[in-house]
């Protein structure tokens, strides 16, 4: 989900003694899988729910473990990319927009920022996005087939911005690795961050990936002509604050 960077994550705190995969309780039950979300309670405004009544059943594919069918849900053969945490949906529709040619399938858990997207949807009548709402760990593990996405977007994950948080980034190695193996050859994965100490971490996590090629020299990319610079990044770069693009190709 893309986050406010003015945000002080206080539910973070709440969450802070949750558990780690692979290890069990006292009584030898096991933990639960540390998520990449917080889910947060938002309001859905009324604009939102008509959309979700009006084109959630058009534009939301419902979970299912098993491997998704682009050209039945698209109704066209087309390269692939697949969005993880799109916020409220603004940067989706316009990457849709200036690239009619692919179809997009977001990721998101938060109902009010389905529902925004699926307003944009309907008012600027876009057919190349799908979503759904649900955890990204296992669309990918078991909607996304291996070697079937053409692109990953990433932009501005939940920071987690205090050290003792920072497992719970969602850019992690394994996270990375799960990724790449449902890229095409050639394929691309683009993230952005506006945490300077997680775009480092990034950087780190990716270049240490063997299957995948920075395509900067420089390590951070230009931030590519299709994103849009948004709303909290905009009023991000007016303080002085960096924005960070990354931009690899699997092998």
């Amino acid at each position: 989900m893309i986050h406010d960077p003015t945000s002080d994550h206080d539910d973070a705190e709440a969450a802070d003694n949750d558990s780690t995969e692979g290890e069990n309780t006292a009584d030898g039950r096991p933990h639960r899988r540390i998520r990449s979300f917080v889910t947060r309670a938002g309001r859905v405004s009324t604009g939102q729910r008509r959309a979700l009544d009006d084109f959630g059943p058009r534009f939301v594919v419902p979970y299912t473990p098993q491997p998704l069918d682009w050209d039945a849900t698209f109704s066209r053969s087309a390269p692939r990319v697949l969005e993880i945490g799109f916020g409220m949906g603004a940067t989706t529709a316009e990457i849709a927009t200036a690239r009619p040619g692919d179809d997009f399938l977001g990721v998101e858990v938060h109902e009010p920022g389905v529902g925004a997207l699926l307003k944009l949807i309907g008012e600027q009548g876009l057919e190349n996005i799908r979503i759904v709402q649900h955890d990204a760990v296992e669309v990918l593990e078991h909607m996304i087939a291996a070697e079937s996405l053409d692109g990953v977007h990433i932009y501005f994950p939940d920071p987690w911005h205090k050290a003792r948080h920072h497992k719970r980034r969602l850019i992690q190695p394994g996270f990375v690795s799960l990724l790449v193996s449902r890229l095409k050859p050639g394929g691309y994965l683009h993230l952005a961050t506006d945490w300077q100490n997680y775009a480092e971490q990034m950087l780190e996590v990716l270049s240490a990936e063997p299957a995948l090629d920075n395509t900067s020299d420089a390590g951070y990319a230009p931030r590519p002509d299709y994103r849009p610079v948004t709303k909290f990044e905009r009023r991000g770069l007016k303080l002085g604050h960096g924005v960070w693009d990354l931009v690899f190709k699997r092998r």
